[in-house]
């Protein structure tokens, strides 16, 4: 008998013990990192609201209860039994029942009346059906994406159980070494933005965080073939931790899994969603652009479907030396600082991933209290002496300003800008201003995946602030339904471009790499009434950046250039990273603060300086380290 099964041996004992004896148990295993309890009595289960608060306490684990399949009430019964307990202003519009779960799913215009106090209607849909309800939120903009993903997830569910059930006892496995020690291998993100990948390691357990891309290059990448760095292959990884789904973090997760990869992916529910979207609009840009894809549609399916989704907060085992929690960190939709609990109280580490520190228009500033950091990865994009950004009130004053003199020269206002984050913001403050007639209104043209990244957004707004979550939630007040809003694709872009009327364009990429911003700018480049406005970090041998710079000369296909004639505005405040102020601020108001500090994610100069300013100002230990280095913390 293995120590796991051994070990689950153990649990149903205790299970046994536990439980009335009324209540019978059919199978206790694990599924990825939460215990899986099989029963024949679900109805009973659910009559007592407490007893798996008890066993969890006891147990030390997150408890899922589900009931076995020949108990189960016939579907086409328990729906109409379902809708009888909901009530109506729930706004019930789809139910939806898993066989292989025991699991319903329950997708309403309002979750909470289906929940119901303390949970008091999901127990009584369990104890009228046997079924377990999961609610899900019925958006206001339907998306795709979300769909796709979770119907997917619905078609997979038999391999889905059996890659959960590995994890689970890969997770609950005996350490296979009493050595103990931390380390932290840098594989990419080094004195640069983008490609990010970092290695924490154990004596027992290796976790990759974060695998993107690098903006502007076509083949620099991760070092995940050096074997000093990652040892045997992808394979011999335990998990993928993701911070957030933007490209330069998650462009190529689903390499991993070309690469031999077959573990874990770690995140949020809205970056599990955007990481289909994005990967899958990144291999397409490959091939529209002639280039080689690095990975095919299958694995990105096979990416999507080893994502575990963790809430924040939520304090999760991940290894049998590592717990895993997730925080807030105020960048893009479920974006996170990642937190690591390794050993017995051993050591902890966190990694900032992009964090914005100050509160947005969308999301709550970063989180920065733990119950213990020793050392903290922090990103330094904007970590340069003189990297200090507008504040968001002048940010957007020249935002109004720029549309302003578009209306009054019937130009276009073109702006590049992430797909995810950045867009909603500027459509937050565009809505606003034109109800409140501080700009004349006009059309507002949404291109390259900002419509679909929008309609994410209203699946999960929990994970935005509350005022806008209220707004969401009213379908008069949504600011995402607002008229001036068109979606639009490639087939419009000349046709528009070439209308006397003043406009504002929002469209990915936000750096003006080939994509559809890039088209956009062929159109409208030799228009001097109209105005090219970047409001993103613009990376280093990006088109955004030669601009930046001066550059008035654009190439287009074929090898042509056209003479840039467009006004050229920056506007820095609406960026979704912390300035340099704020990165400061986040480390001297830090809980715990952090022994060590690695500065990565920024630029040669920005690195360094941050990294010498912290030691400076804070007495800590300080580094700036490159790709390809280790660093040994206990």
């Amino acid at each position: 008998m293995s120590t796991v099964d051994k070990q689950l041996e153990d649990v149903r004992a205790t299970i046994d013990e536990e439980v009335p004896n009324y209540i019978s148990i059919s199978e206790v295993t694990y599924e990825g990192p939460e215990l899986v309890i099989y029963t024949r009595d679900p109805k009973e289960f659910a009559s007592d609201g407490d007893l798996v608060r008890r066993l969890a306490s006891k147990l030390r684990k997150r408890i899922t209860v589900r009931p076995d399949p020949d108990v189960l009430t016939a579907p086409d019964t328990a729906e109409g039994k379902i809708r009888d307990i909901v009530p109506d202003e729930a706004g019930v519009t789809d139910i939806q029942f898993l066989a292989d779960t025991g699991e319903v799913v329950i997708k309403a215009e309002k979750p909470g009346r289906v929940i119901g106090r303390g949970g008091e209607t999901l127990r009584e849909i369990t104890k009228a059906v046997g079924w377990t309800p999961d609610v899900v939120r019925t958006p206001p903009i339907e998306s795709p994406t979300v769909a796709n993903v979770r119907n997917f997830l619905t078609q997979e569910r038999d391999d889905r159980r059996d890659i959960l059930e590995r994890v689970g006892r890969q997770i609950h496995r005996e350490p296979m070494s009493s050595d103990e020690w931390v380390r932290i291998t840098t594989l990419g993100g080094c004195r640069e933005v983008g490609r990010a990948a970092y290695i924490i390691s154990t004596a027992d357990t290796r976790i990759l965080v974060d695998c993107g891309d690098k903006p502007g290059e076509r083949t620099e990448r991760p070092y995940l073939d050096v074997p000093e760095a990652i040892g045997s292959g992808a394979s011999s990884l335990d998990a993928v931790v993701l911070t957030h789904a933007h490209l330069d973090h998650s462009a190529l997760v689903p390499l991993l899994f070309d690469h031999g990869y077959d573990g874990p992916v770690y995140c949020t529910e809205p970056t599990r969603d955007l990481l289909g979207l994005l990967t899958l609009d990144y291999i397409g840009r490959a091939d529209e652009n002639g280039g080689k894809r690095p990975y095919g549609t299958d694995m990105v399916r096979e990416a999507v479907k080893h994502c575990i989704t963790l809430e924040y907060g939520d304090v999760t085992d991940i290894a049998p030396d590592v717990k895993l929690t997730l925080h807030s960190a105020g960048h893009v939709l479920g974006s996170s600082v990642v937190h690591f609990h390794i050993g017995d109280g051993l050591y902890n580490v966190a990694f900032s991933g992009d964090i914005h520190y100050d509160s947005t228009r969308l999301f709550d500033g970063a989180v920065n209290e733990f119950p213990r950091v020793e050392t903290l990865v922090l990103e330094s994009t904007y970590g340069g002496r003189n990297d200090y950004q507008t504040d968001q009130d002048d940010s957007e004053r020249k935002l109004k300003q720029v549309v302003q003199n578009a209306a009054d020269r019937e130009g276009t206002v073109l702006v590049p800008t992430p797909a995810v984050g950045r867009a909603q913001e500027l459509m937050v403050v565009l809505e606003e201003a034109m109800r409140r007639d501080e700009v004349p209104e006009m059309p507002v043209y949404l291109d390259g995946m900002i419509w679909e990244s929008t309609a994410v957004h209203t699946t999960y707004p929990e994970y935005l602030r509350d005022d806008i979550q209220e707004r969401i939630h009213d379908a008069d007040r949504n600011p995402f339904l607002a008229d001036q809003f068109t979606p639009i694709d490639g087939e419009d872009r000349e046709e528009i471009a070439n209308r006397d009327e003043a406009s504002v364009v929002l469209v990915a990429p936000g750096m003006l790499t080939p994509g559809p911003s890039r088209s956009w700018l062929e159109h409208l480049a030799d228009d001097a009434d109209s105005t090219l406005t970047l409001v993103d970090y613009q990376a280093k041998n990006t088109l955004g950046k030669h601009i930046q710079n001066g550059q008035r000369t654009i190439p287009v296909g074929g090898g042509d250039t056209v003479s840039l004639e467009m006004n050229v505005e920056t506007i820095d405040g609406f960026s979704g990273h912390a300035d340099r102020q704020g990165l400061e601020n986040f480390v001297k108001t830090m809980h715990p603060r952090p022994e060590k500090v690695l500065c990565v994610h920024g630029d040669e100069s920005a690195t360094q300086d941050l990294s010498s300013s912290l030691y400076h100002d804070y007495n800590l230990r300080t580094f700036a380290p490159e790709n390809l280095e280790t660093f040994r913390f206990k």
